[in-house]
């Protein structure tokens, strides 16, 4: 499971790796999204993916609310949460299927939280790769309510099940993907299919990620202090 987001200026780094590779400037792209340190489903956050025009697959960056809406949904909410998608089975499932062949993307972000819950106790951890933001495999939809309404771009993560240390923390963590397998799974040229997504995930493992205890998250909290390490006393 992924539930939140920390993103802060510092992703805009990498976001400048995805946009250089597209021949354009950084200063080029205005994305609709939002910098914050307690980003939920159904906010926007910035999402990098590929499309095809006239043969040629070109690089986007965009805002994406996070929750997909697959292409045929009648309605934005839907009866099913879709802000993950499990990777066993994404290409197999109908909201996901159409985007694991086609529109795969890539969430940049700075870390994550997840809870460990014993009893009644829920207790936040952050979890983040300490020399640089991550690489989080998504899949992506275009959905809108009918042709005279705009197009809505929505996103979900993609999720594996977790091992080491995060398992001990929760049983699912987001597909953080490593540098050799971006391009790989960006390119809208390449067919998807549940072989490349169990590719992305096993590769996943590849990335050494450290988490360490905060403090709770208020609803409406929302500044750096977020992803403070509590310090416990023996």
């Amino acid at each position: 499971m992924c539930g939140r987001f920390a993103m802060d200026e510092t992703v805009n780094d990498l976001i400048t790796e995805f946009v250089i590779a597209t021949g354009q400037q950084p200063e080029n792209w205005s994305p609709d999204w939002r910098q914050g340190y307690n980003i939920k489903p159904t906010e926007t956050v910035a999402t990098v993916f590929e499309s095809v025009r006239d043969g040629s697959p070109v690089r986007r960056l965009d805002g994406a609310r996070w929750s997909l809406v697959p292409s045929w949904a009648k309605h934005p909410k839907l009866k099913f949460p879709t802000f993950n998608a499990r990777s066993e089975d994404a290409a197999s499932k109908p909201a996901f299927k159409a985007s694991v062949v086609s529109k795969r993307a890539i969430v940049p972000a700075n870390g994550y939280y997840e809870w460990k819950t014993v009893g009644k106790t829920k207790t936040p951890f952050y979890i983040h790769d300490p020399e640089r933001p991550l690489d989080i495999a998504a899949l992506y939809s275009w959905w809108r309510a009918s042709p005279a309404e705009p197009w809505l771009l929505t996103v979900s993560i993609l999720t594996r099940a977790a091992h080491g240390a995060l398992a001990e923390i929760h049983d699912r963590t987001p597909v953080t993907l490593p540098r050799s397998m971006r391009d790989m799974w960006l390119d809208a040229t390449i067919a998807g299919d549940q072989k490349l997504v169990d590719a992305a995930a096993a590769a996943s493992q590849e990335v050494d990620l450290e988490l360490y205890e905060v403090a709770p998250l208020g609803r409406d909290a929302d500044g750096p202090e977020l992803i403070d390490q509590v310090e416990r006393l023996i």
